[in-house]
């Protein structure tokens, strides 16, 4: 009777362990928030990729130790809600589209309290966040794994880290933001995350189906390390490689299945259905 709650007790360790990856995703979305508060807007950038690094490591553990849930499901999409959603409109907001940053207001004269459309276009931002992870959810094993339907949350929260480290890319100095042009670029990036776009899972592709996980986790750890060392320089250009390549890559799928024949669709679509659902966050 001692080991079979061993066992169990085990089992339960094992399955806690990806949520608390999550949890740490959780607190370093809320850290950022507190510190955009506090206009620390480089720290609030950093802790936002440093979230996108444990929202992705959560997923991927619960796959590799078989401990996927529904309720991993659920509980991540409420931590990318505040991590990447809430986190970033607050950042991009205090940053860069506060009134007094922007040329225009509904206000003659922007003041601190006026509601301008910086205040507007980081609540678009909030709520295009929202309206993504919902359809993903909904979603889940109607799709292919291996790409994603719209700009993901955490790719466009990383994206707006990203900009903020452009502007500190020079030692000792620190360009001020231009309001206007934030202001369009949060709005694009909104208007993604709602797109019918198809864009590369990049997560998905290299661990889905792979033959030495842990030595793939291991290394795409790295790699990523290098690039937040190099964060300033190298993440805002390829984040326009990723969004650049997201036309491209839905017209090549859609002249792919429209070149299909029926006969060449899969027979079995609930294994094929079951096994997407599985590799899934």
């Amino acid at each position: 009777m001692s080991q079979k709650r061993k066992r169990e007790g085990s089992r339960k360790a094992i399955y806690i362990f990806p949520n608390l990856f999550t949890t740490l995703s959780l607190f370093f979305g809320f850290y950022a928030i507190m510190s955009s508060v506090q206009g620390r807007y480089y720290m609030a950038a950093c802790l936002i990729l440093v979230a996108t690094v444990m929202d992705g490591l959560d997923g991927t553990v619960a796959r590799m130790t078989k401990t996927t849930s529904l309720f991993g499901v659920e509980y991540d999409s409420l931590s990318d809600l505040l991590s990447f959603c809430a986190a970033p409109s607050v950042l991009i907001y205090l940053w860069a589209l506060k009134p007094q940053n922007l040329r225009f207001s509904f206000l003659p004269v922007p003041d601190d309290h006026s509601l301008g459309l910086g205040l507007i276009a980081a609540f678009i931002y909030l709520a295009c966040g929202a309206l993504r992870l919902a359809r993903f959810n909904v979603s889940v094993g109607h799709r292919d794994p291996g790409f994603f339907q719209g700009l993901p949350t955490t790719a466009a929260a990383a994206i707006v880290a990203a900009a903020v480290l452009w502007h500190h890319r020079f030692p000792g100095q620190v360009v001020k933001p231009n309001g206007t042009w934030a202001l369009i670029f949060i709005v694009i990036l909104a208007l993604l995350m709602v797109s019918n776009l198809d864009f590369l899972s990049l997560k998905n592709k290299i661990f889905t189906k792979n033959n030495h996980p842990f030595e793939t986790l291991a290394l795409f750890i790295i790699v990523f390390a290098c690039l937040i060392i190099k964060a300033k320089t190298l993440l805002l250009p390829i984040a326009f490689v990723y969004v650049a390549l997201a036309p491209i890559i839905t017209i090549a799928r859609r002249v792919r299945r429209g070149s299909d024949s029926p006969d060449k669709v899969p027979k079995s679509e609930p294994e094929s259905e079951a096994e997407e659902a599985k590799n899934e966050n």
